[in-house]
């Protein structure tokens, strides 16, 4: 059998790592359920797992706690398997604020949510790829169990087009607007058409690219893939699978079956308020489902339509609902045939243990007072028993494993060693009182920073709270250090946005609370302060330590200074497990002749693969168009003048003032270029030179 997944690394397995490999393979051909990986930061635990994952050969489901430490697997994992599909799904949610009802103060809040297009687009590709293809790994945050809609029903509605067939133009038409695409006059977009003449444009919701159908005399004659801002052909297809712009989608004979279950569930619930009495709850759920129903019958679908999702899907009362892990494949038996990875578990596995009960909560009240009919309890998130039934071997991943995994593991795989030889860093403890010779831990701080920032490192500050780490960072660009701050209310795009600046050095200093623990790959971090150490809970526990204390393990500089005028507990035991595996790492250096070195690894950006056509088109253009007016004004300006004055407040300018010219005339030639594209009805060229305009005039603010 050919192997579907081929491994591509310069690096080949070292350290623990080839012992790691050979026990968690052996695992799984043991048919161990579950195992645990304790891998120490910086020992590679991302390369173990994809060894094992080449070596496994199936589908394979990665869970991260959080979407930044997603979007850094996925890009680690598509480097090393750049053959397979290696897929980001994640909630799409910029913002989101859930439909809830506060009976103490009746106060009732509407859903409100701000999707992020580019990562729906990534949702739709992950569903996709599962149903086409073997060699997929799917890399998720745990909305990976919430419900998504049946995977059987996506696939069966799903547009077979093959040149050669019969199509009408109008017929398809109507089919698309069946599977949720939206028709548009303007730039085509992710699960949108358009028709021009005999040919019909269509944006698969999973790409970038559009599809071109020619269809003459009832035929379709050709199907080209199209660059949608060039216009440029990228290829010529025989065939092509168009799915739904949607992932809940009801066949028609079903959908009216749930229409008449709706309408029925409705009856029986508004008797029963007005049996308790309850006639403004009658005549608020009345209103609502009617509405809901109007919809579902004249355009096939309803904001909140999930909520109905019991009577579209045809489950029963209870039934869990469809997730991400439906669409992973299975044996004949209905067995789970793919693997789960569970990164930091320490901290996924109460994600996934918890999303349940809270959502439940909200449901019941909502329900209660009228707001929703009781099946919308059925629109919920797996129960952590539901989620394990549905999975196959599973391999819990984490430097601090809980009891939970230990207990339940069939074995604990320790990898201590790293294939560089770097240790685990150097602990100092330094009190935070007013009589100490430290002069307080923000001073302090500020000093060691600095004589890391000099010697070309990075430095992260952890705080208590997200205010702390706000004023904290005002204070040191204050003091004139590079510094930013970051924590949970930042948006998924930007808050990796960040770190691939820090990365690179466009600051020096990040300033975080909570965020910064877990699956943060830094190299070039070699100072970790960790202000308020002995403040015991949560975010100073023997876990949260060990996690922080690792983040400076990936650099042989790398050294941790606990702020803390007490040695409580957890500092005590996360520094005797620091100093255990610093023993085991150093006595192994000793026997082998290793000298630490200091990992180096590119600096990537998963956003770029998140932006836009459009937006890459603009940027590339006008990174370009900047150069060359920079070189071109540059010789304009050092030209003599035909006064002396002129030629000296020439020579006077400041790089800023030069630079501001610059843009002041790149705008102004923009402008002409864009009113000409307008009068000439080149929309698609007007729009990019609009976007690039405004980025200009930003850079000028």
């Amino acid at each position: 059998m050919p192997k579907i997944f081929k491994i591509k690394s310069e690096f080949v397995p070292a350290g623990d790592q080839p012992k790691a490999i050979s026990s968690l393979v052996q695992g799984l051909e043991k048919k161990f359920e579950k195992q645990t990986l304790l891998g120490a930061t910086g020992t590679g635990k991302t390369f173990t797992i994809a060894n094992v994952i080449a070596q496994y050969q199936k589908p394979t489901l990665v869970i991260a706690h959080n979407k930044t430490l997603a979007a850094q697997l996925a890009q680690e994992f598509r480097a090393f398997f750049p053959d397979s599909a290696v897929h980001y799904f994640v909630s799409y949610y910029d913002y989101y604020q859930p439909e809830a009802y506060m009976p103490a103060s009746d106060t009732y809040i509407e859903k409100d949510a701000q999707i992020n297009k580019e990562i729906d687009r990534l949702r739709h590709a992950s569903t996709q790829a599962l149903l086409t293809r073997r060699d997929v790994i799917i890399v998720a945050s745990v909305s990976c169990i919430y419900g998504l809609g049946s995977p059987e029903e996506y696939q069966k509605v799903n547009l077979k087009l093959e040149t050669g067939t019969k199509e009408d133009r109008t017929l398809l038409m109507k089919k698309l607007i069946g599977i949720h695409f939206e028709r548009t006059n303007a730039d085509l977009t992710p699960g949108t058409f358009r028709s021009i003449g005999s040919r019909v444009e269509l944006m698969p919701v999973s790409e970038n690219f559009m599809f071109q159908i020619e269809i003459a005399d009832g035929k379709i004659t050709k199907i080209l893939k199209v660059d949608p801002i060039s216009s440029q052909v990228l290829s010529e297809e025989e065939g092509i699978f168009v799915f739904p712009a949607k992932h809940f989608i009801t066949e028609e004979t079903k959908k009216k079956k749930a229409i008449v279950a709706i309408q029925k569930e409705l009856k029986e619930q508004l008797k029963k308020f007005e049996k308790e009495g309850k006639l403004l709850e009658v005549e608020r759920l009345k209103r609502r489902t009617n509405y809901d129903l109007a919809m579902m019958k004249e355009i096939g679908y309803c904001n909140g339509i999930e909520n109905y999702s019991r009577h579209l899907s045809d489950k029963k009362e209870g039934e869990p609902p469809e997730t991400l892990l439906s669409y992973f494949p299975h044996t004949a038996k209905g067995e789970p045939d793919f693997l789960t990875i569970v990164d930091e578990s320490h901290v996924t596995l109460p994600q996934l243990q918890g999303m349940y009960a809270g959502d439940a909560s909200r449901k019941r009240t909502l329900v209660e007072y009228g707001f929703r009919l009781p099946s919308a309890k059925d629109n919920r998130p797996l129960k952590y028993e539901e989620f394990t039934e549905r999975i196959g071997n599973i391999i819990y991943v984490s430097a601090t494993p809980n009891t939970q995994e230990r207990e339940q593991s069939a074995q604990i795989v320790e990898q201590i060693i790293r294939p560089t030889g770097l240790l685990d860093p150097k602990i100092s403890i330094r009190p935070v009182s007013a009589k100490s010779e430290y002069k307080g831990q923000v001073q302090d701080f500020i000093l060691e920073a600095e004589k890391t920032v000099k010697k070309g490192f990075r430095v992260i500050a952890t705080t208590l709270t997200k205010k702390m780490a706000e004023d904290l960072s005002v204070y040191l660009k204050e003091r004139k250090l590079k510094a930013e701050y970051l924590h949970s209310e930042i948006k998924t795009i930007e808050r990796i946005q960040i770190l691939t600046k820090f990365r690179k050095g466009d600051f020096d200093i990040i300033v975080g609370v909570n965020l910064l623990r877990e699956g943060l790959d830094l190299p070039e971090v070699a100072l970790i302060g960790i202000l308020d150490a002995d403040k015991e809970g949560f975010l100073r526990s023997e876990t949260s330590l060990i996690q922080t204390i690792g983040r400076a393990a990936r650099n042989s500089e790398g050294q941790v200074i606990l702020y803390a005028d007490v040695l409580t507990g957890s500092i005590e035991r996360a520094i005797n497990e620091t100093t255990r595996r610093r023993n085991i790492q150093i006595a192994h250096n000793k026997k082998n002749g290793i000298t630490p070195k200091t990992i180096i690894k590119n600096i990537k950006d998963i956003t770029e693969e998140l932006e836009s056509n459009h937006q890459k088109t603009v940027n590339a253009e006008l990174s370009l168009d900047v150069e060359i007016f920079k070189k071109a004004y540059s010789k304009e300006l050092n030209k003599k003048g035909r006064t002396e004055s002129e030629d000296i407040r020439r020579l006077a300018m400041s790089d800023a003032e030069r630079e501001t010219l610059v843009y002041e005339k790149i705008i102004k030639l923009k402008e002409k270029e864009m009113n000409k594209a307008v009068k000439e009805l080149d929309f698609e060229t007007a729009a990019i030179l609009r976007d690039e305009i405004g980025v200009l005039r930003e850079k000028l603010k």
